[in-house]
């Protein structure tokens, strides 16, 4: 008996697993990318007959002031398609980031999430997923980020890789001079 996509994902949702493969240095915290869950699902097209389909569009809105990217993750077969979507703001504000760098990461995230929503992935335990980049102690409890130690190589890194600075003024306090030299990373 043939199955139907409908039990061809249920399947895969049951028995997928992704590693988080990718580490955050600055944030201390592992996370699975966007290929890491492609990669994950290699075996199952062959296994169920099915293709995996990411597309991407800009969504336009006369009330959004921000581009946004929507980002579709399908499964098909020959008969049928399932689709689920995420949508992301791309920050054009981020500081250290060219402008390709912005869309990018807005990409990667948008895709992510599709995925996430269409396999049923649940990253509650995901530090990337909880963390809401702000501040975990009062300014008087943080420690002083000073210019040519390993947590500033670290913050630099950290940013050159599409972190934002919000994050880091929330595990360190730092001078102007400092700052300023953390924003010219690109």
């Amino acid at each position: 008996m043939e199955l139907t996509l409908n039990q061809k994902l249920s399947l895969i949702q049951k028995e997928f697993k992704a590693s988080k493969s990718k580490f955050n240095s600055f944030g201390k915290y592992n996370f699975r990318s966007a290929e890491d869950i492609l990669e994950a699902l290699k075996p199952y097209n062959e296994k169920y007959q099915v293709n995996f389909t990411i597309t991407e569009c800009m969504v336009e809105s006369q009330f959004i002031q921000f581009p946004m990217l929507e980002s579709t993750a399908s499964i098909n077969d020959d008969l049928d398609t399932i689709s689920a979507s995420a949508i992301v703001g791309v920050d054009l504000e981020q500081k250290g980031m060219q402008m390709p760098q912005k869309f990018g990461s807005a990409s990667s995230y948008a895709k992510k999430y599709a995925l996430g929503n269409l396999l049923l992935i649940d990253d509650t335990q995901d530090a990337d997923a909880s963390n809401k980049h702000e501040k975990t102690a009062p300014v008087d409890e943080l420690k002083w980020l000073n210019k040519n130690t390993p947590e500033f190589n670290k913050a630099i890194e950290y940013l050159k890789n599409g972190g934002n600075i919000a994050t880091i003024e929330g595990k360190y306090k730092m001078t102007k001079v400092v700052k300023d030299e953390l924003l010219k990373v690109k």
